[in-house]
């Protein structure tokens, strides 16, 4: 394996920091209040030099989600370690992780409705590999749940895969946790319970 060069070193030392940084500016104020001299200067660096790691705030978004799916592809692969554990199980322990990544202010926070970040997250290769990676294992899940009839065939595998990613920007977990009336653990059991159970009475 080739030696990495000190010079190497304290770019990737930098360029890790910087995505530290946008990931938690993200989940903090979220993509429109953002700005890249915010963090260019929480990473305390000049902005020239950010912008010779990436080009554009659109660019550094995607770098915090590819971040994001890394970390999500990580969790993916210490569940299907769990030969034991069913189809359900393991959506149900997705969903879990990803609303306690973001009410540990993780989880990066971007606009439905953005033209050039859609285009950016549409051109980055590596963004678009994990993110198919991670639904294929999702909807592999999903079908298998189906077919086990832990999950109504009735409704279309996509809108069930839809379903568990908005749980990562769900708002109501912000809302429950700023009211103060129940604990992290008690408002993820409750997402759960009407994710996957509904509201009607059982």
């Amino acid at each position: 394996m080739a030696k990495v060069s000190f010079r190497e070193q304290v770019l990737r030392v930098r360029e890790d920091a910087i995505v530290s940084t946008v990931n938690r500016l993200l989940a903090e104020k979220g993509f429109d209040l953002m700005t890249v001299d915010e963090v260019a200067a929480e990473v305390g660096i000049a902005k020239a030099s950010l912008y010779k790691h990436f080009a554009s705030k659109e660019e550094l978004a995607a770098a915090a989600m590819v971040r994001v799916l890394d970390k999500a592809s990580e969790f993916l692969a210490t569940r299907k370690q769990l030969a034991e554990a069913t189809p359900l199980q393991h959506l149900q322990a997705v969903a879990r992780w990803t609303m306690e990544v973001q009410l540990a202010g993780e989880m990066p926070s971007l606009p439905a409705q953005n033209s050039s970040l859609r285009a950016s997250l549409a051109s980055n290769k590596l963004y678009l590999a994990r993110l198919m990676e991670v639904s294929d294992q999702l909807g592999e899940w999903i079908v298998q749940a189906q077919a086990d009839g832990a999950l109504d065939k009735t409704v279309p595998a996509e809108l069930v895969l839809y379903t568990l990613y908005a749980r990562a920007c769900d708002p109501v977990l912000g809302v429950l946790k700023a009211s103060g009336n129940y604990s992290d653990e008690r408002i993820i059991d409750m997402l759960l319970q009407t994710c996957f159970g509904g509201l009607l009475t059982r």
